[in-house]
Protein backbone atom coordinates (compact mmCIF):
# COMPACT_ATOMS: atom_id res chain seq x y z
CA UNK A 1 0.00 0.00 0.00
CA UNK A 2 2.90 2.36 0.72
CA UNK A 3 4.12 1.99 -2.87
CA UNK A 4 0.68 2.95 -4.20
CA UNK A 5 0.51 6.09 -2.04
CA UNK A 6 4.04 7.09 -3.02
CA UNK A 7 3.16 6.66 -6.70
CA UNK A 8 -0.07 8.61 -6.28
CA UNK A 9 1.54 11.51 -4.44
CA UNK A 10 4.35 11.47 -6.95
CA UNK A 11 1.89 11.79 -9.83
CA UNK A 12 -0.12 14.51 -8.13
CA UNK A 13 2.98 16.52 -7.33
CA UNK A 14 4.66 15.64 -10.66
CA UNK A 15 7.74 14.16 -9.08
CA UNK A 16 7.57 10.51 -10.14
CA UNK A 17 8.39 8.63 -13.33
CA UNK A 18 7.00 5.28 -12.13
CA UNK A 19 4.17 3.23 -13.67
CA UNK A 20 0.83 5.01 -14.26
CA UNK A 21 -1.53 5.16 -11.30
CA UNK A 22 -4.50 2.80 -11.53
CA UNK A 23 -6.35 1.98 -8.31
CA UNK A 24 -9.96 1.27 -7.33
CA UNK A 25 -11.45 1.15 -3.84
CA UNK A 26 -14.78 1.19 -2.04
CA UNK A 27 -15.45 4.10 0.29
CA UNK A 28 -18.23 5.72 2.32
CA UNK A 29 -19.56 9.25 2.61
CA UNK A 30 -19.01 10.91 5.99
CA UNK A 31 -22.06 11.53 8.20
CA UNK A 32 -21.12 15.22 8.34
CA UNK A 33 -21.38 15.45 4.53
CA UNK A 34 -24.90 13.97 4.63
CA UNK A 35 -25.93 16.44 7.36
CA UNK A 36 -24.53 19.38 5.36
CA UNK A 37 -26.38 18.11 2.28
CA UNK A 38 -29.73 18.18 4.09
CA UNK A 39 -29.15 21.80 5.11
CA UNK A 40 -27.96 22.78 1.61
CA UNK A 41 -30.99 21.19 -0.11
CA UNK A 42 -33.30 23.57 1.77
CA UNK A 43 -31.48 26.70 0.56
CA UNK A 44 -32.60 28.89 -2.34
CA UNK A 45 -29.17 28.31 -3.90
CA UNK A 46 -29.82 24.57 -4.11
CA UNK A 47 -33.37 24.95 -5.43
CA UNK A 48 -32.27 27.51 -8.04
CA UNK A 49 -29.35 25.33 -9.13
CA UNK A 50 -31.56 22.25 -9.55
CA UNK A 51 -34.08 24.28 -11.57
CA UNK A 52 -31.30 25.73 -13.74
CA UNK A 53 -29.78 22.33 -14.53
CA UNK A 54 -33.21 20.86 -15.30
CA UNK A 55 -33.88 23.78 -17.67
CA UNK A 56 -30.45 23.38 -19.32
CA UNK A 57 -31.05 19.67 -19.94
CA UNK A 58 -34.22 20.52 -21.85
CA UNK A 59 -32.64 23.50 -23.64
CA UNK A 60 -29.81 21.25 -24.80
CA UNK A 61 -32.36 18.97 -26.47
CA UNK A 62 -33.34 22.02 -28.55
CA UNK A 63 -29.68 22.75 -29.35
CA UNK A 64 -29.32 25.64 -26.90
CA UNK A 65 -26.37 25.61 -24.48
CA UNK A 66 -26.49 27.27 -21.07
CA UNK A 67 -24.28 27.42 -17.97
CA UNK A 68 -23.51 25.07 -16.45
CA UNK A 69 -23.23 23.21 -19.74
CA UNK A 70 -24.97 19.85 -19.96
CA UNK A 71 -24.62 16.96 -22.38
CA UNK A 72 -27.51 14.58 -23.02
CA UNK A 73 -27.11 10.86 -23.72
CA UNK A 74 -29.99 9.25 -25.61
CA UNK A 75 -30.14 5.74 -27.00
CA UNK A 76 -32.47 2.77 -26.98
CA UNK A 77 -30.80 1.19 -23.95
CA UNK A 78 -29.22 4.08 -22.05
CA UNK A 79 -30.23 7.66 -21.31
CA UNK A 80 -28.64 10.28 -19.14
CA UNK A 81 -26.85 13.57 -18.85
CA UNK A 82 -23.53 15.08 -17.80
CA UNK A 83 -23.05 18.43 -16.08
CA UNK A 84 -19.79 20.25 -16.77
CA UNK A 85 -18.18 22.03 -13.83
CA UNK A 86 -18.84 25.68 -14.67
CA UNK A 87 -20.52 28.77 -13.27
CA UNK A 88 -22.56 28.97 -11.12
CA UNK A 89 -21.19 25.71 -9.64
CA UNK A 90 -18.47 25.77 -7.01
CA UNK A 91 -16.67 22.78 -5.53
CA UNK A 92 -19.17 22.47 -2.65
CA UNK A 93 -22.32 22.65 -4.79
CA UNK A 94 -20.68 20.24 -7.26
CA UNK A 95 -20.21 17.67 -4.48
CA UNK A 96 -23.65 18.39 -3.04
CA UNK A 97 -25.30 17.71 -6.41
CA UNK A 98 -23.56 14.34 -6.53
CA UNK A 99 -24.90 13.42 -3.08
CA UNK A 100 -28.35 14.93 -3.68
CA UNK A 101 -28.87 12.92 -6.87
CA UNK A 102 -27.81 9.74 -5.03
CA UNK A 103 -30.39 10.32 -2.30
CA UNK A 104 -33.14 11.11 -4.80
CA UNK A 105 -32.44 7.84 -6.63
CA UNK A 106 -32.77 5.96 -3.32
CA UNK A 107 -36.02 7.85 -2.65
CA UNK A 108 -37.35 6.37 -5.92
CA UNK A 109 -37.01 2.90 -4.40
CA UNK A 110 -33.57 1.97 -5.69
CA UNK A 111 -30.95 -0.02 -3.78
CA UNK A 112 -27.39 1.27 -3.63
CA UNK A 113 -25.18 -1.58 -4.82
CA UNK A 114 -21.81 0.14 -4.57
CA UNK A 115 -19.89 3.35 -4.02
CA UNK A 116 -16.34 3.24 -5.26
CA UNK A 117 -13.46 5.52 -6.17
CA UNK A 118 -11.13 4.92 -9.10
CA UNK A 119 -7.81 6.75 -9.46
CA UNK A 120 -6.01 6.58 -12.78
CA UNK A 121 -3.31 8.47 -14.58
CA UNK A 122 -4.28 9.67 -18.06
CA UNK A 123 -1.98 11.93 -20.10
CA UNK A 124 0.10 13.02 -17.10
CA UNK A 125 -3.05 13.86 -15.11
CA UNK A 126 -4.68 12.04 -12.20
CA UNK A 127 -8.37 11.35 -12.86
CA UNK A 128 -10.55 10.41 -9.88
CA UNK A 129 -13.98 8.91 -10.54
CA UNK A 130 -16.34 8.50 -7.60
CA UNK A 131 -19.26 6.29 -8.63
CA UNK A 132 -22.58 5.25 -7.11
CA UNK A 133 -24.30 2.26 -8.70
CA UNK A 134 -27.99 1.56 -8.09
CA UNK A 135 -30.38 -1.26 -9.05
CA UNK A 136 -34.15 -1.36 -8.84
CA UNK A 137 -35.53 -3.54 -6.04
CA UNK A 138 -35.91 -6.79 -7.96
CA UNK A 139 -38.49 -9.18 -6.57
CA UNK A 140 -39.50 -12.67 -7.58
CA UNK A 141 -42.27 -12.25 -10.15
CA UNK A 142 -45.63 -13.86 -9.69
CA UNK A 143 -46.73 -16.31 -12.35
CA UNK A 144 -47.34 -14.73 -15.80
CA UNK A 145 -46.07 -11.37 -14.59
CA UNK A 146 -43.00 -9.46 -15.76
CA UNK A 147 -40.48 -7.94 -13.34
CA UNK A 148 -40.53 -4.17 -12.87
CA UNK A 149 -37.20 -2.52 -13.64
CA UNK A 150 -38.42 1.01 -12.85
CA UNK A 151 -36.05 3.12 -15.01
CA UNK A 152 -33.31 0.46 -15.31
CA UNK A 153 -29.94 0.42 -13.54
CA UNK A 154 -28.54 3.82 -12.59
CA UNK A 155 -24.96 4.98 -12.31
CA UNK A 156 -23.87 8.35 -10.97
CA UNK A 157 -20.28 9.57 -11.34
CA UNK A 158 -18.32 12.56 -10.07
CA UNK A 159 -15.10 13.19 -12.02
CA UNK A 160 -12.15 15.30 -10.90
CA UNK A 161 -8.92 15.87 -12.81
CA UNK A 162 -5.80 16.76 -10.80
CA UNK A 163 -8.03 17.47 -7.80
CA UNK A 164 -10.19 19.93 -9.78
CA UNK A 165 -13.92 19.23 -10.39
CA UNK A 166 -14.62 18.28 -14.02
CA UNK A 167 -18.13 16.86 -14.51
CA UNK A 168 -21.01 14.80 -13.09
CA UNK A 169 -22.55 11.99 -15.12
CA UNK A 170 -25.96 10.37 -14.55
CA UNK A 171 -26.91 7.33 -16.66
CA UNK A 172 -29.91 4.99 -16.65
CA UNK A 173 -29.38 1.68 -18.49
CA UNK A 174 -32.42 -0.47 -19.19
CA UNK A 175 -32.75 -4.24 -19.10
CA UNK A 176 -33.60 -5.70 -22.52
CA UNK A 177 -34.44 -9.14 -21.09
CA UNK A 178 -37.97 -10.41 -21.89
CA UNK A 179 -38.49 -11.22 -18.18
CA UNK A 180 -38.72 -7.48 -17.44
CA UNK A 181 -41.40 -4.88 -18.04
CA UNK A 182 -40.37 -2.02 -20.28
CA UNK A 183 -38.51 0.69 -18.37
CA UNK A 184 -40.51 3.73 -17.37
CA UNK A 185 -39.82 6.85 -19.50
CA UNK A 186 -36.54 8.65 -18.85
CA UNK A 187 -38.31 12.03 -18.92
CA UNK A 188 -40.38 10.84 -15.96
CA UNK A 189 -37.16 9.93 -14.15
CA UNK A 190 -35.80 13.43 -14.83
CA UNK A 191 -38.96 15.02 -13.42
CA UNK A 192 -38.69 12.95 -10.26
CA UNK A 193 -34.94 13.43 -9.93
CA UNK A 194 -35.36 17.20 -10.03
CA UNK A 195 -38.60 17.18 -7.94
CA UNK A 196 -40.62 18.65 -10.82
CA UNK A 197 -43.64 16.34 -10.58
Amino acid sequence: MGGFLEDLFGKIFKGSESAPVNHKENFTIKDQDWRELKIWEETEEAKDLMALIFKNIHLKKAGIAGKPQVHNFESRYANGFAITYDEPLDSKSFSNLFLAFSQRVIDLGYKQISLDRKLEEINQQVKVTEKFYFKPPLQKPTENELISQLYGNISLEKITIDNQPSYLKFLATVYSDRLFQNAKPFDQLLDRLFNIA
